[in-house]
């Protein structure tokens, strides 16, 4: 990439690059590769998993965030007792809750 390139980029002036095309004409593959339904699917945190979340796994880590921060992790059903394991391992759980299915809060709400 050039200098110029490089500018362009950052100011917006130069228009994005579309990626390469692969060998025999398929789409590239890869989190830049999922469909629109793909993307708005919430799919599981575990490393090459890829299947559709139902869990999620709240946790923090009382080093760095303060009591009330919440980070979460997404499970598949297959990986949920293996992502909180890991968590509750190292004191960060704080939660386990079922995904409901538009990747809403299940939660109920403080009148």
């Amino acid at each position: 990439m050039s200098h110029d390139d490089l500018l362009g980029a950052l100011d917006g002036t130069n228009p994005p690059v579309p990626p390469a095309p692969t060998p025999g004409g398929r789409p590239p593959s890869g989190s830049d590769a999922r469909s629109d339904t793909a993307a708005d699917q919430q799919v599981c945190s575990r490393k090459s998993c890829g299947h559709a979340a139902a869990w999620r796994l709240e946790w923090n880590n009382p080093r760095i965030h303060t009591p009330e921060r919440r980070k979460t992790w997404l499970a598949c059903e297959d990986h949920r007792d293996w992502l909180a394991d890991y968590l509750q391992s190292r004191g960060l759980l704080k939660d386990v809750l079922p995904l409901a299915p538009t990747g809403t809060d299940t939660r109920e709400k403080d009148s």
